[in-house]
């Protein structure tokens, strides 16, 4: 007999609770504690352990990284470059730019750097759009971490209902096993006529099947919890719980709560609402990011460049050359021709100019060049795609605001229906308990009847199955209540303990 948690559990996964600090995603799992497990530790453990909950922790990694990687575009780019070449046959030297049909080793070193001045305010928009990201990325990990408390704290209650179904089953057999005796002996002393023992027996059988039926449950409930903690095979089998001793329903379980109230509470405090908000916000900034396109882009940038070529030679002066004597004329007038004198002239001396090899340090200094620039861009026409960037951002608003507009509806809605439920197991308990108290006088009515030999072994068992049911059906109410007032207790945001 299932208490149907599970479909609650979807409706109020999004509640809040406080959290014991999650260790990083991909750390090994933690040993598990031995001995009998409350729900607390259920949660704290599988909240350590449970691999989609690790899973959104890394994904919360991601968007920290990528924060830190915009927040690092704002910086300078720097970079530094170098090259060795050996050249064979014909080749323009890069330093001389002269063919030469030689081997050439040639190397060159390079230093850039470049600062972005203005890009409408991208780089910081897109800071700001990340920042969000990354803070509705933490209350994604606070959701899943919600999530799981809900679920195991389903999965506790119906092994504790299991448990309890199982307890009250084997009291069944029991009660039937002690008539099945009694019977027998009055059968041998001619009281009671072989049909009452026939039937007895039958009803024996059937809380025999009873009880198995209750064990599987009980071994499937705690599978299921087993395996939301993530416990290991070893841990699986010696799993077992506390059972807490949990208040009946009354009247008055529900006198604190009201959906309305409760909604704007819970709108209040919910990550997956705080999430929600914080990605709309992230929209509309990611419209500036896009707009920023719009407007003309500036940046600045510096270079220095040095080299060394195995063939670069540096000019020198080896001396003077030799003064050579020249003669002198003198023009006559009369016959309009020179004349050569007794006197010569010496020429002058002029720098006698070679060449020498220039070794690798000294090329790197002198082959030094540097330069700066900067670099303006103004957008023009581009295939609109600026105009269509910005109109996508819009509509991603939009969508985002609707996706908030839908989790605040969700939440309402799971909010009432999980106060319906409460209410309506409340009385199913009210009711259950009334029919129990009634089924329980006429049951003890008809075992004195069956005894004394006024009633047959078929009304004898009718009975009893009626009492049977009743206290089942009471059973499930009650603890189908428990799990739903604490879901409320979610919405409010209470913590989740029994």
């Amino acid at each position: 007999m299932g208490l149907g948690l599970g479909l609650v559990a979807g409706a109020g996964a999004s509640a809040q609770t406080t959290t014991p600090t999650q260790p990083p995603a991909g750390a090994l799992q933690a040993a598990a504690p031995s001995g009998s497990w409350t729900l607390q530790s259920a949660v704290d453990y599988a909240l350590q352990n449970n691999l989609a909950v690790r899973q959104s922790v890394l994904t919360s990694d991601l968007n920290s990284a990528v924060l830190r990687q915009s927040k690092a575009a704002l910086l300078p780019t720097a970079n530094l470059s170098g090259t060795q070449a050996w050249n064979y046959g014909t080749n323009i030297n890069p330093l001389t730019n002269i063919f030469q049909d030689q081997t050439t080793r040639t190397n060159n070193f390079s230093g850039s750097t470049q600062l972005t001045l203005f890009a409408g305010f991208q780089l910081r928009n897109t800071v700001k759009r990340n920042v969000l990201e990354y803070e509705a990325g933490l209350n994604d990990v606070e959701k899943a971490r919600n999530d799981l408390g809900l679920n195991v704290a389903s999965a506790f209650l119906q092994t504790v209902l299991a448990a309890e179904l199982v307890r009250t089953n084997q009291i069944r057999v029991s009660s039937t096993q002690q008539q099945v005796e009694r019977t027998r002996v009055l059968l041998k002393a001619g009281s009671v006529a072989e049909s009452n023992l026939l039937d007895l027996q039958a009803q024996l059988a059937t809380d025999q099947y009873n009880v198995v039926t209750a064990q599987n449950q009980l071994d499937i409930a705690r599978l299921q919890l087993a395996q939301l903690m993530n416990l290991d095979a070893a841990g699986t089998r010696a799993l077992t719980i506390t059972t807490p001793s949990l208040p009946d329903p009354d009247e008055q379980s529900l006198a604190d709560v009201q959906p309305d109230e409760t909604f704007q509470v819970a709108q209040a405090a919910l990550p997956e609402i705080k999430a929600a908000d914080l990605r709309v916000r992230s929209a509309l900034r990611n419209v500036e990011v896009a707009r920023g396109a719009y407007y003309p882009r500036l940046t600045f940038g510096a270079n220095v460049f040095t080299g060394y070529s195995s063939l670069y030679t540096r000019p020198i002066v080896t001396g003077d050359s030799i003064q050579i004597p020249l003669p002198v004329f003198q023009y006559d007038a009369a016959t309009g021709q020179p004349v050569p004198t007794s006197f010569v002239a010496l020429s002058p001396k002029q720098p006698v100019r070679s060449s020498a090899s220039s070794d690798f340090p000294n090329q790197l200094k002198n082959n030094l060049g540097r330069s700066l620039q900067f670099a303006l861009q103004i957008p023009i026409l581009n295939g609109l795609q600026a105009r269509t960037a910005v109109q996508r951002s819009q509509i991603a608003v939009k969508q985002a605001e609707l996706r908030l507009e839908q989790a605040r509806l969700t939440l309402r809605q799971n909010i009432q229906q999980a106060y319906a439920d409460a209410l309506a197991a409340q009385r199913q308990y009210i009711a259950s308990r009334q029919q129990v108290e009634a089924l329980t006088l006429s049951y003890r009515n008809s075992e004195i009847r069956f005894n004394n030999g006024l009633l047959n072994g078929t009304e004898f068992n009718i009975a009893k199955n009626n009492l049977t049911a009743a206290e089942s059906s009471m059973i499930q109410a009650k603890y189908s209540f428990i799990f739903r007032r604490k879901v409320l207790d979610f919405y409010q945001g209470k913590p989740l303990a029994l």
